[in-house]
């Protein structure tokens, strides 16, 4: 059954239908001028708003005759159909859209003057329309203004229409009783209807204040400011209020915007940039803009409460994006907007940022969190800010002269200046991946020419303020050769050794790119020079050859156009062979650049980064980004955008590693997680041996490939592994505090070298081993082949012959092991005795660890042994007179090329607790046999029947 006040809806919304329809007949359609269109802009500006008001008419007379509709078949069908079928009350926020878009329009038209402009064109229609005007108004006087009725027949019908709605709306709510299911949809209806009544007499109070406003202004102000958009909230003439340092004759507050006005001079500052100082200061406070700050004050207490309550609402209001809706400042949101907001600025003011463009995060009006700026000159830069600097992550596009080329900065950002690790790609091609300080390149970085450049080099060092200094690595591919030295000011200067693509190398001192003093210059085939060189290495001055043979020639040398080069000295030809150490073997740079300073541009950052207790915010800046491909850093530019790989995608956060580390100190579970951090290139240690890679393969690979720097790479070698351990020994320190622990007492020298040595080195060293090795293999070119020719040699010999060769005693020969076939004497058999042993020591060349290697050697003095003491069928410790020649039987069989190098690399990189162990003895052994191999006599002559083991040492 239904209730009286569902009829009287019913018969309410078929008065406001039919109302609607007659103003749309006899108020809006004839508001419509007929074509043409206005010719001026505020005739077509005022023609735009009445075709919307039309619209939105149109719209909520829809929406009434759907909810008309709702009404009759509830009154037609009470017992199938409920009141939750009301369109009122089940669709309550699409009426009250409608009828807010309708109110929105209405005051639009009425700010500027819309109805009176367009009633002056048909005043004598007017006239003639004041009776049937009557009866949609009420109090509608026959002298009143042509223009005002029309108006007021299109709000004055709303406004009773809703005022309606409230009162039957509440009675209804009475009538069905707080438990009906319906109540709250009711109840909903209620408030939002209610609310509506508010805004509607807000909007309207706002929209008359601002069309009053207009006949105050002349002249630019009025141009400027009348906008159908514009709501006034607030006018100095009403509650005065002046304005420091900007002397305002009058401040005007809109909806969207705060206006000073001096004279004809507009400020016009956006809401959404403003921010309220909750600070006051007696009547007066403070207003922040992104280029200037504002002191309001006002006459007494109460003006000041005004203006900074309506600013602080006007504001929030701006930011929700939609006008304040039940009314200004009565919403459920905080009464202060938020410090954080997103907006977009175009700076005006002289500076680096006049005329750029910010669009982004602010706070406090500075460009606070992500954004982008962009300059009419074409510069962009997106990133992170803070406190109206760049700061953080950010790329920057720099246009160049030339059409569609750009000079591209992906870098970190320190207060407005690049300061950190970044990659800049340059529209030259060149590419730097590196440090930067103060904008400037400062540390170690990598700068590369691009692959079509007429001149292509890279440097890989150092860098100060801008320019190379310190020890750096630079390849000119043109000229090919690699420097590897000291530079001052972006030249060259200080000790330094240059290599060349045919071998040669020098070692001198540079002073401003130009080589001084007395040097030394290394030929392909082992000439030395000693002496003083022109830039270019040619032989100039006093100085001093030896030959490969032993000759020498001492006096001056020069060169001239056409004359080649040319001497006049003294040729010695009496002297002896030199030493092979002294020339073939001599080794530069050692001493020239100690090793302990020579990469420290790589290790400050990681020990900055450590002593800062590894914060995540400076885990790229000082430790550097991923970038997946050559591909992805192009893309990078175009879209300016960077997808760098974060450590968190692979490893865990900075919490999660240094929690893994405490996990995994026992010596058991300390090697497997050391293997797993340094395999990884983006957990903190993996980043540093990667970029010690890079620094290796820069001096040591292509044409550093030199023997004569073999000592300068070993040395390097070792001490990247000492930086490695104290790298992880920070790491564990700044675990342990975060835990409030300490870290036990600082290592010993003896306990650190065991760690380095026996843990860190055997885990690194493949990282650097095929440079590394490839040295040693042109270091001990000539002692290999000596040896290859023996191995050859010794391989003609059958077994047994071989046995009796190397005075190897026949009770020791393993016959038993071999197995003939009916047509086979001993004397023929090849490769089959000790074959346990040799295929054992073979297992030499399948690892790169030293360790691994000595124990390889263990292994087969014991396969030697127990094939002896299977033999004669006893428990057999081996003399030195026996090992030795079975020893050199095994090493011929094994086959094992460039044991020279294995045996050097071995020595050298060996861990120092095992000098006088057995492996020392069993290295020693196997020296011994190789320098045996080596020998020419052994091709005719028998070894000696006596091996005495103080050779050996």
């Amino acid at each position: 059954m239904c209730n009286p006040e569902e009829a009287a809806l019913l018969r309410l919304e078929e008065v406001f239908s039919a109302t609607l329809a007659r103003v749309n007949s006899y108020v809006l359609q004839p508001l419509l001028p007929a074509a043409p269109e206005p010719s001026d802009p505020w005739g077509r500006e005022c023609l735009r708003l009445l075709q919307q008001l039309h619209k939105s008419s149109q719209q909520l007379w829809e929406v009434t005759e759907e909810s008309l509709h709702s009404l009759q078949e509830r009154l037609r069908h009470p017992d199938s159909t409920g009141l939750e079928s009301l369109l009122l009350l089940r669709d309550a926020d699409r009426v009250l859209q409608a009828h807010i878009e309708y109110i929105e329009s209405y005051t639009s038209c009425m700010v500027v003057q819309a109805f009176q402009k367009a009633a002056k064109r048909r005043s004598e229609y007017w006239r003639g329309q004041r009776k049937a005007l009557r009866q949609l108004l009420s109090g509608v006087s026959s002298e009143g203004s042509v223009g005002a009725s029309p108006g007021q027949a299109l709000h004055q019908p709303l406004t009773h229409h809703v005022q309606q709605y409230v009162l039957l709306l509440l009675s209804l709510g009475d009538t069905i009783g707080e438990h009906h299911p319906t109540q709250e949809l009711v109840v909903n209806a209620v408030t939002l209807f209610g609310n509506l009544q508010s805004f509607m007499k807000q909007a309207l109070d706002q929209a008359a204040a601002t069309q009053a406003l207009w006949h105050t202004l002349r002249g630019r102000p009025r141009d400027v400011l009348c906008t159908p958009a514009h709501r006034l909230l607030q006018d100095s003439q009403d509650v005065p209020v002046t304005v420091a340092p900007l002397r305002a004759e009058r401040v005007l507050l809109f909806d969207d915007a705060l206006v000073l006005l001096q004279g004809h001079n507009v400020h016009t500052f956006d809401l959404k940039l403003v921010w309220v100082d909750p600070e006051q200061d007696g009547c007066t406070f403070h207003l922040l803009t992104p280029e200037e700050q504002f002191s309001f004050c006002a006459k007494d207490s109460q003006g000041q409460a005004v203006w900074q309550w309506k600013v602080t609402q006007a504001v929030r209001q701006v930011l929700r994006g939609k006008k304040d809706f039940p009314v200004l400042g009565a919403g459920l949101e905080p009464s202060q907007p938020p410090a954080c907001r997103c907006a977009e600025y175009t700076f005006r003011a002289e500076g680096r940022l006049c005329q750029a463009t910010y669009e982004g995060e602010w706070c406090r009006a500075r460009p606070h969190g992500k954004g982008t700026l962009k300059w009419p000159d074409g510069r962009n830069h997106v990133g992170n800010f803070c406190q109206g600097l760049e700061h953080g992550f950010g790329i920057r596009l720099l246009p160049q002269a030339s059409e569609d080329r750009f000079d591209c900065y992906k870098c970190h950002w320190r207060e407005g200046s690049m300061c950190g690790y970044g990659i800049c790609e340059y529209s030259t091609d060149e590419v730097y991946k590196g440090y930067f300080q103060e904008g400037l390149r400062h540390g170690f970085g990598v700068l590369e020419s691009g692959p079509q450049a007429p001149q292509p080099f890279r440097y890989t060092g150092h860098w100060e303020r801008g320019q190379r200094s310190g020890y750096g690595i630079e390849e000119d591919s043109d000229r090919g050769e690699r420097y590897i030295g000291m530079w001052q000011a972006g030249q060259r200067h200080g000790p330094g050794v240059v290599v060349t693509q045919a071998g040669v190398c020098y070692q001198g001192t540079f002073q401003a790119d130009k080589t001084v003093g007395p040097g030394i210059l290394l030929s392909e085939d082992d000439s030395l020079y000693e002496g003083t060189f022109t830039r270019d290495l040619t032989l100039m001055g006093k100085g001093k050859v030896t030959f490969p043979n032993g000759f020498t020639l001492e006096g001056s040398f020069g060169s001239g156009a056409g004359r080649g080069l040319h001497t006049q000295g003294v040729l010695d030809t009496a002297a002896l062979p030199p030493d092979p150490s002294s020339t073939c073997k001599r080794q530069l740079g050692v001493g020239a650049f100690p090793v302990e300073s020579r990469w420290q541009g790589v290790y400050r950052p990681f020990r900055d980064f450590v002593c800062a207790g590894c914060p995540r915010d400076l885990q790229e800046a000082l430790l550097g980004f991923d970038v997946q491909s050559s591909r992805e850093l192009r893309r990078s530019q175009d879209y300016l955008c960077c997808e760098r790989t974060h450590p968190e995608d692979s490893v865990g956060s900075m919490e999660d590693i240094l929690e893994e580390l405490l996990q995994h100190r026992e010596p058991k579970a300390l090697q497997p997680y050391l293997r797993k951090a340094l395999s990884n290139s983006l957990h903190p240690l993996g980043k540093l041996l990667r970029t010690l890679m890079l620094t290796f393969q820069a001096t040591y690979a292509g044409v550093g490939a030199n023997k004569h720097l073999q000592e300068l790479a070993q040395e390097e070698v070792k001490q990247h592994a000492r930086e490695l351990w104290a790298a992880y020994r920070g790491l564990l320190r700044v675990a342990l505090q975060r835990k409030g622990q300490t870290l036990e007492e600082d290592e010993d020298t003896e306990t650190r070298d065991l760690q380095v040595h026996g843990l860190v080195l055997p885990l690194m060293l493949p990282s650097f081993y095929s440079e590394l090795f490839t040295l040693y293999l042109l270091l001990h070119e000539r002692e290999d082949s000596f040896y290859s020719q023996g191995i050859a040699n010794l391989s003609l010999f059958p077994d047994t012959q071989l046995l009796e060769f190397l005075d190897v005693q026949k009770h020791l020969w393993p016959l038993k092991d071999l197995t003939l076939t009916s047509n086979q004497r001993y004397s023929l058999v090849r490769d089959k005795c000790f074959l346990s042993a040799t295929e054992c020591l073979q297992k030499i060349m399948t690892t790169v660890d030293p360790r691994e290697k000595l124990e390889v050697l263990e292994r087969t003095y014991g396969e030697i042994e127990g094939t002896v003491s299977r033999v004669l069928g006893r428990e057999y410790k081996l003399p030195m007179d026996d090992l030795l020649p079975l020893l050199i039987y095994v090493v011929s069989r094994a086959r094992i090329q460039h044991l020279g190098a294995e045996i050097h690399l071995i020595r050298d990189m060996m861990d120092p607790n095992h000098t006088g162990g057995l492996y020392d003895f069993l290295l020693t052994a196997l020296e011994s046999c190789y320098e045996h191999i080596q020998k020419e006599d052994m091709r005719l002559h028998r070894l000696p029947g006596h091996w005495h083991s103080r050779e050996l040492w």
